[in-house]
């Protein structure tokens, strides 16, 4: 009977993203033992200060990675969004679980949508990217930053402090909170972040053990669509400082990939799409590519520092 151990970090939503793992590995491997590794990340630990403020989504990564080199656990789980667009030297990813809700939610007990806000109304999200849509819709509302856990950011809104927050449906589905989705922010009026609502798991290539099993779990649909926006996201060399969003849904054989840059200040987005049929991952990741040439040369190079 094997035993492994799975890295994952503390919160509610993590702690259901790997038990969710967990389940589908035994189901697979019947008499597999799982042991969760829950670890504190710096990104969980300084909520004072934006993400982009301390260096980015790979904090959130830094510690799961450092108990797999020490041999404390076999891989780690993650929300693919948060995994930076490369991985350090040593780690992959054997399997990206089939995408659940890719899109945001709006949340609020009072304001049904965001035209219903009132002028100056307080909307509370930690993305630049959510931020940046929020200011080009409605330039006179007040988008403050919101860093948390789901319930931390629901307790916040519960106690007046936003008329209105941004969350990921997933993650609000994931944890059984359906009912707080008062709208689907979708595509491809709003755009979420590159591969938000997929679960990854990674490992170190030490664990090669584990690999054939981890690969079992691995959605090929899923794959393709999220390499697609993070190779768009690779090219603009895209992370939480900069808001940066893609979608990309099939179309029979092809593939249609949304994208857009943003500035979070002003509000100012700029747009590109493409398609192309996707069959494989150098094409998917080709069409990223071909998107974030678009965005570039339209503009978004300006918006990114180039």
């Amino acid at each position: 009977m094997r035993s492994l151990r799975i890295a994952t970090r503390k919160s509610a939503l993590a702690l259901w993203q790997t038990e969710h793992v967990a389940a589908r590995l035994r189901a697979i491997e019947p008499g597999l033992q799982v042991e969760l590794v829950p670890l504190s990340t710096r990104g969980d630990e300084v909520l004072d200060r934006s993400l982009a403020a301390i260096g980015g989504k790979g904090l959130f990564l830094k510690e799961l990675e450092l108990a797999m080199e020490r041999g404390e656990a076999d891989c780690a789980v993650h929300s693919l969004k948060d995994v930076p667009m490369e991985l350090e030297p040593g780690f992959e990813m054997p399997a990206i679980l089939q995408r659940a809700n890719p899109f945001d939610a709006w949340v609020s007990a009072e304001f049904a949508d965001l035209q219903a806000l009132p002028a100056g109304a307080v909307v509370g999200s930690s993305s630049l990217r959510r931020q940046a849509q929020l200011k080009a819709r409605r330039p006179d509302v007040e988008v403050r930053d919101l860093r948390g856990n789901v319930n931390t950011r629901l307790a916040k809104l519960d106690e007046g402090q936003y008329q209105a927050i941004v969350l990921a449906c997933a993650g609000l589905q994931r944890l059984g909170m359906d009912e707080r989705i008062r709208q689907t922010l979708a595509a491809p009026d709003w755009l979420p972040a590159p591969a938000q609502g997929a679960i990854a798991i990674e490992c170190h290539h030490s664990a090669v053990r584990w690999i054939d099993l981890l690969r079992e779990l691995d959605h090929a649909e899923t794959r393709l669509q999220v390499s697609a926006e993070r190779a768009m996201n690779r090219r603009l060399h895209g992370s939480c400082q900069v808001p940066v969003a893609a979608y990309a849904e099939r179309d029979g054989e092809r593939f249609i990939l949304r994208g857009l840059v943003g500035d979070a200040g002003s509000g100012e987005l700029v747009r590109a799409a493409a398609g192309a049929v996707v069959k494989e991952l150098t094409q998917a990741e080709a069409l990223g590519v071909e998107v974030a040439e678009h965005l570039l040369a339209q503009g978004g190079r300006r918006l990114l520092g180039g």
